[in-house]
């Protein structure tokens, strides 16, 4: 028996995942992250992963976000997918690391996954999906997708 074709998707392909810029970062777990049992509040990963994600590319272009979206008139990278399994707690006071690939590069995405450890055990894995955005200059108020430029892609690929 045959399986049913599946829908169309306006979605662009998942590009392959690879092996490509990475940057290791550590931190401190602070008392406001924490739930009233003192365990990182689960939506505060994201948190740490946003902020990953901009030492990331400050790391892999050599400039801060700011100089990246002046230097490309980029209105942002917003996130359009993200995900995340937790598989053990981090707690008020620990020492963690996050390290931050990225996995795919297309046309105008990417994607990067977030590994947070602690003393080499894997507290939370995510990952997420991003866009490289303009202002639309039909409607400034909008942001639409544009082809991520050849030598930032390069770089991301760990190039």
């Amino acid at each position: 028996m045959s399986n049913p074709p599946r829908p169309a998707s306006s979605a662009p392909p998942t590009p392959p995942e690879i092996e490509g810029a990475s940057h290791r970062r550590s931190l401190t777990v602070e008392w406001g992250q924490c739930d009233p049992a003192g365990i990182v509040f689960n939506p505060r990963y994201f948190e740490f992963f946003d902020w990953s994600t901009a030492l990331l590319l400050d790391s892999a272009l050599g400039m801060n976000k700011a100089a990246m979206m002046a230097a490309y008139d980029l209105a942002g990278i917003p996130v359009v997918e993200t995900g995340a399994s937790f598989l053990a707690p981090a707690r008020f006071g620990d020492e963690i690391q996050i390290v931050s690939t990225v996995i795919g590069v297309g046309r105008t995405s990417f994607r990067i996954r977030h590994v947070g450890m602690k003393a080499g055990t894997t507290l939370v894995q995510g990952q997420e999906t991003r866009v490289w955005s303009v202002r639309d200059p039909d409607d400034p108020g909008r942001l639409r997708s544009q082809p991520i430029p050849d030598p930032v892609a390069l770089k991301l690929r760990g190039g």
